[in-house]
């Protein structure tokens, strides 16, 4: 699977954006679709993903609340929708693709073997 995400930019606190994912070269069956961030020092972390097909959602405690994943099957794109951000979700997003992802695992950077590029997210105070 290629993934090709877009959508950041430089934002101030309280600000929204959308981010998008387009995936190609999917092949059937159950896909976990999910975003990660990672800053500067950090490890990359779970932000949500979604089941695709299906439509089950899981977010981290951090984002709960301000960010919707959701996905279009039709248009192979996975999309997250941020809203009220903070400086503290300043960071570089991925989007990742996960074949038969086992649930337990849909948190986890190493479940998924497809990753796009990356887009730059800031958010000024």
């Amino acid at each position: 699977v290629q993934l090709q995400a877009s959508g950041g930019g430089l934002v101030q606190a309280g600000d929204s954006l959308r981010l998008s994912c387009a995936a190609s070269g999917r092949t059937s069956g159950r896909y976990g679709m999910g975003w990660f961030r990672q800053s500067p020092g950090k490890e990359r972390e779970f932000v949500a993903a979604t089941i695709w097909p299906g439509g089950s959602k899981y977010y981290a405690d951090s984002v709960k609340g301000r960010f919707t994943i959701s996905g279009d099957n039709a248009k192979n794109t996975v999309a997250l929708q941020m809203n009220s951000l903070k400086p503290e979700d300043t960071a570089v997003y991925y989007c990742a693709a996960a074949p038969r992802v086992i649930l337990s695992s849909i948190r986890v950077p190493s479940a998924y073997d497809s990753w796009g590029q990356g887009t730059q997210v800031t958010v000024s105070s």
